[in-house]
């Protein structure tokens, strides 16, 4: 069987799909997109899940418009704020994966913020995939490891210089809306990860989708190449 299923990623696609299908502002679909990671996070706080990840700004995403962008700037700042409030809460460790530049500084900093008031926190640990590319982790890794002089690297000392490497693999990734590609979310962390494709835009997706996923994980099997 499958085992335990520990870290759980969501690539929330479909925003603007959703609010399209509905003759709303493509920003409503981001909105409420946003308020599905509560939902997701209420679920989750009782099973056997410790990681959940959330791909929700990618290092492509600054090619929308100037007016989007600001709004989903805006909309990131206020759920960081309430997350961290439901994080001292609720026992959750907030993490941040992703690069600074070209992210308002204010901001970025209150997302570090929440990281530090939250790193001793022994729940669920919710990741936010911001300004993320998988390929720059990679990249950022690398050059890390180079300034630190480390030769002779092997998988498991390289991941040492990726953001955060505490964090473990993905064992589920899920994206929603029905396209089929991994859009480079954590590369590096995806390696043997199972996938599951579903229909529904992500601001249609409810706690019992998130068990579903656990469900589904363990409906597989997993070989590692074996």
């Amino acid at each position: 069987m499958a085992g335990e299923l520990t870290h759980l990623g969501f690539i929330a696609d479909g925003n603007r799909r959703w609010a399209r299908s509905r003759g709303l502002p493509t920003l409503e679909g981001h909105r409420r997109g946003f308020d599905r990671v509560d939902k997701i996070v209420d679920t989750l706080i009782d099973t056997e899940v410790k990681y959940v990840s959330f791909f929700v700004f990618s290092t492509e995403n600054w090619d929308r418009s100037e007016e989007e962008i600001s709004y989903l700037m805006d909309l990131i700042g206020k759920k960081i704020d309430s997350l961290t409030k439901k994080a001292e809460k609720n026992n959750l460790r907030i993490v941040l994966m992703g690069r600074p530049e070209p992210v308002d500084p204010k901001l970025w900093q209150r997302l570090l913020e929440s990281e530090a008031k939250t790193k001793d926190n022994t729940g669920l640990t919710v990741i936010f995939c911001f300004n993320y590319g998988g390929l720059w982790e990679i990249a950022d890794a690398a050059n890390q490891a180079i300034a630190a002089g480390a030769q002779n690297l092997t998988p498991e000392t390289f991941r040492q210089y990726l953001y955060h490497p505490e964090v473990p693999d993905c064992d589920l990734i899920v994206r929603t809306s029905g396209e089929e590609r991994i859009s480079g979310f954590q590369l590096w962390r995806a390696a043997y990860s199972e996938f599951w494709f579903i229909e529904k835009n992500f601001p249609d997706i409810n706690g019992d989708d998130a068990l579903a996923a656990i469900e589904e994980f363990h409906q597989r099997q997993r070989r590692f190449g074996k």
